[in-house]
């Protein structure tokens, strides 16, 4: 398979499996089985977005700055190292683990809008998204589309298995240890792309 490809499904799926608001609000979806479908696609099909506006954006942008590249890659690097050393402090430290609320359900469209507001008014997932991927898919010449297809897949994959595995994973997820484990393999996921940057 296309080594630009799998670059790009493994960092976006090492970016996105870190538990945020993003993702707790799709777990908890997926534990209460409400609007699961919806939910999941709505967040695959807006990280495909952001992905591909990072990828296309990017591109124009190292032409015209071609210093843009190196400066974002040493950028990147330094980014995945301490996001790794943060989960690997999370790893070692241990966290609470993620409990669904309860309550009445909510209708399909305030669920979307509270989600929309957590994806699209997210800092933080613009600067992995478009920035840092954007970025990252400078290192393949000519195949920055399919490293930034391997990365929309990642989101695809990730939130349909988070969405429609939330039931299964209940009891297993409701230890500690279990996100320790986790953050363990976002770390060591982390440090393998960053050295691979190093590398060139």
């Amino acid at each position: 398979m296309n080594a630009a490809y799998l670059s790009g499904f493994q960092l976006g799926l090492g970016l996105i499996v870190a538990i945020g608001a993003q993702n707790a609000f799709v777990l908890r979806q997926g534990l209460r089985r409400e609007h699961v479908l919806a939910v999941a696609l709505f967040c695959a099909v807006s990280d495909a977005v952001l992905i591909a506006l990072g990828v296309s954006g990017f591109a124009l942008a190292s032409q015209a700055a071609p210093w843009i590249g190196p400066v974002l890659r040493w950028g990147g690097v330094a980014f995945l190292t301490v996001y790794g050393g943060r989960a690997a402090l999370m790893a070692w430290r241990g966290g609470d683990a993620l409990r669904a609320s309860g309550g009445a359900g909510t209708a399909l469209v305030p669920t979307l809008l509270a989600l929309a507001a957590m994806t699209w008014l997210n800092p933080h997932v613009w600067l992995d998204t478009v920035v840092f991927l954007g970025s990252i898919s400078a290192q393949y010449p000519g195949q920055s589309r399919a490293f930034g297809l391997g990365a929309a897949s990642a989101s695809f994959v990730f939130f349909f298995a988070l969405a429609y595995g939330a039931g299964l994973l209940q009891p297993v997820f409701a230890r500690p240890l279990a996100w320790r484990v986790l953050d363990g393999a976002i770390a060591v996921i982390m440090w393998s792309i960053a050295w691979r940057l190093v590398a060139g």
